[in-house]
């Protein structure tokens, strides 16, 4: 043990959970949370440092509680990250406003109310990292995807903000970009999905970028993420294009 913790959220399953596993063989003390409390348990019981606190991200005062049950129960915490995550491809292939507000209040909102839960702890401690799981998708609008990619380019602008914020007490703030990722969420997708990797390879970038360098951004796989980039600053009319040709499956 190196007696240093995290704290991870949407970790009962995913990227969340195998960076929680990740952290763990690494000798970390890990907090794990998520709505699924059966999974926390199972994931918990599988090492021996880590514990679960099961959460609603929705829940800001419940968000605050657990924040506190962790800190008395395992003392400092050097990292937050905020994992949690929904979409829902199918539903998104038409307009529907319950979806989108529900996609919105999870992804966007229910991370702003975990990173609320710590704020002030990192402020007043001015040291240690508060970590956002964004994704590619929120570099632009991608058929099919819309709430979810809204959400996530919320979240990608927030810890933008953020980083000025906290930057100023000594407290890093990373953003997390990962593309395709094998997860019980890219399951759902009905399309091929490029350059597709496992969420222990998601994790094991993660650990690297999260404790071994400095950067703002953490995207992987970077062969993916580079193309992304560029579709990101290019023209509409030719993004369009592009996405409209490479894309058919997803709109038909």
């Amino acid at each position: 043990m190196n007696n240093k913790t995290i704290w991870i959220t949407g970790a009962s399953s995913g990227i969340g959970k195998a960076l929680a596993i990740k952290f763990s063989k690494e000798g970390w003390k890990v907090a794990i949370s998520a709505r699924r409390e059966k999974l926390l348990e199972e994931i918990s019981k599988s090492q021996n440092n880590i514990v679960y606190f099961p959460l609603d991200v929705t829940d800001s005062e419940k968000c605050k509680m657990v924040f506190n049950e962790i800190k008395k129960k395992l003392g400092d915490i050097n990292i937050s990250i905020f994992c949690t995550g929904i979409h829902d491809p199918k539903s998104e292939k038409k307009l529907n406003l319950e979806r989108v507000r529900k996609i919105m209040e999870v992804n966007f909102f229910g991370t702003v109310n975990s990173i609320n839960a710590v704020y002030d702890y990192y402020k007043e401690k001015k040291s240690g990292q508060v970590s956002i799981v964004s994704s590619v998708a929120g570099y632009r609008g991608l058929p099919a995807a819309g709430a979810y990619c809204a959400s996530k380019s919320a979240l990608s602008s927030f810890a933008e903000s953020l980083y000025f914020d906290l930057k100023r007490f000594n407290v890093r703030v990373s953003l997390v970009s990962p593309g395709f990722i094998k997860t019980p969420m890219t399951d759902q997708n009905d399309f091929p999905m490029p350059m597709i990797k496992s969420p222990e390879f998601a994790a094991e970038q993660m650990f690297k970028g999260l404790t071994k360098s400095k950067s703002f951004e953490i995207h992987f796989p970077k062969s993916f993420t580079s193309l992304m980039k560029i579709l990101k600053v290019i023209p509409n009319g030719l993004y369009f294009k592009i996405v409209e040709k490479g894309m058919k499956k997803i709109i038909d």
